[in-house]
């Protein structure tokens, strides 16, 4: 109980500068103009030191505008060690993190992948301010810091989201790689190797030949000259085609899947009016958006059915729903919800939801939003406030939740 008290503490102990600096830096609404002013500055800022980068390699241009080059350098290094230790220091407000104290939250910042690229940007250079070192190393890191982009880039980090999301099928993908590999370069030693001893004598160095076929490169160095030997290149050729045919469908699948859900969690807005998440912060409220998930729904498809369990909440992104209530029929359009009463109490549902059109919802499993409130005392307290208060104005069902107070707002009956 100590501990827990502690870390409740620590979290509470948030100074609103160090908040909103972390709203700037990390989680701001999409409308905050400093923020956004940061963002472009920074995104400039890199372009700028990857341009410098690609121009100094021209002995010309390093002779004329050495000096540009240098400040240009120096003024990047100066504002990403900035930008590096307010990170820092305000990775003590990351809401996953933050029950486990400020040491901690430091720590899982420094050894998180965007930590890092945010580290190589900067302490290689200041070491090489003061040790002797080659250049050409330095080159290497400057080139790095094309990785910062992926902090504003929706588009690269929905890439990195959905290779992430779908990192187990795609090692099963390399694990049978590695498989179909060692059993072409087998075969082909077998079948090639006194043909070709110089090419096929040993496995691995008929794994050459089996890699460039797998990967449908087939650099032509090495090629087999026997009848057999062709028949099993032509068979790893084909087996080539499921190689790389397998991890491509993977990844545009999750990335089409991952680009279709930020497009609807644009509506910043939307999760901002929930009542149950009315007088959250910037960040709590980018936290819950980061768990959210896509859901299309064609015109007549059931969304959930009255009687069966309440595991999510839901909220609309486009399109139209209609609620079957026992007395009548409610529709409701795009920035309403309904459903997270039932999630909350976990009960049943008191209505079927039918979409009227093609919708396109965001999802809010209950399981994530439990897991909210267990890491964020203030943030359970407040939720449990809002049960509280629509439970005793009867805006529920004693048994649902569909009768929410935008149902009361949206109209009367269908």
């Amino acid at each position: 109980m100590r501990k827990g008290g502690r870390q409740a503490a620590d979290a509470e102990a948030s100074p609103p500068l160090r908040r909103r600096f972390y709203e700037i830096l990390e989680q701001a609404p999409p409308d905050d103009r400093v923020s956004l002013a940061v963002n472009r500055f920074l995104i400039a800022l890199i372009a700028v030191n990857l341009v410098a980068l690609a121009l100094q390699s021209v002995p010309s241009w390093e002779a004329e505008f050495g000096g540009v080059f240098l400040a240009i350098e120096l003024v990047s290094l100066i504002v990403f060690t900035v930008e590096y230790g307010l990170r820092l220091w305000v990775a003590a407000d990351n809401l996953p993190q933050r029950a486990k104290g400020a040491g901690r939250a430091r720590l899982a910042y420094v050894l998180s992948p965007a930590g890092l690229i945010d580290l190589i940007a900067v302490v290689p250079f200041w070491v090489g301010l003061f040790v002797a070192a080659d250049l050409r190393v330095f080159l290497v890191f400057r080139v790095l810091r094309f990785l910062k982009l992926i902090r504003y880039s929706p588009a690269m980090r929905s890439l990195l989201d959905a290779l992430y999301a779908e990192r187990r099928a795609l090692f099963g993908c390399l694990v049978i790689l590695i498989g179909t590999t060692l059993l072409s370069a087998t075969v082909m030693r077998v079948v090639e190797g006194s043909a070709q001893p110089d090419k096929f004598g040993t496995i691995p160095e008929a794994m050459w030949w089996a890699i460039s076929t797998l990967t449908t490169i087939g650099y032509g160095d090495v090629v087999p000259v026997t009848a057999v030997g062709r028949l099993v290149a032509t068979f790893t050729m084909l087996a080539a085609i499921i190689m790389i045919a397998l991890p491509v469908g993977i990844i545009a699948t999750a990335f089409a899947n991952e680009i279709h859900r930020r497009d609807f969690v644009v509506t910043w807005g939307m999760v901002a009016r929930v009542p149950l998440f009315a007088g959250l912060n910037a960040g709590e409220i980018a936290d819950i958006m980061r768990l959210l998930s896509a859901q299309a729904v064609e015109p007549g498809g059931t969304i959930v059915r009255r009687g069966e369990a309440g595991r999510s909440m839901y909220f609309i992104a486009s399109g139209e729903v209609e609620i079957d209530l026992p007395d009548r029929r409610i529709h409701l359009g795009v920035g309403h919800f309904f459903g997270e009463i039932a999630v909350l109490r976990r009960a049943r549902r008191s209505a079927t939801v039918t979409a009227m059109v093609r919708t396109n919802l965001l999802v809010l499993n209950g399981d994530d939003l439990h897991a909210l409130m267990e890491r964020d005392p203030r943030f359970a307290e407040r939720v449990r406030a809002v049960i509280r208060d629509r439970l005793g104005h009867d805006i529920v069902s004693p048994h649902g939740d569909i009768v929410t107070e935008e149902i009361e707002e949206s109209g009367g009956p269908a």
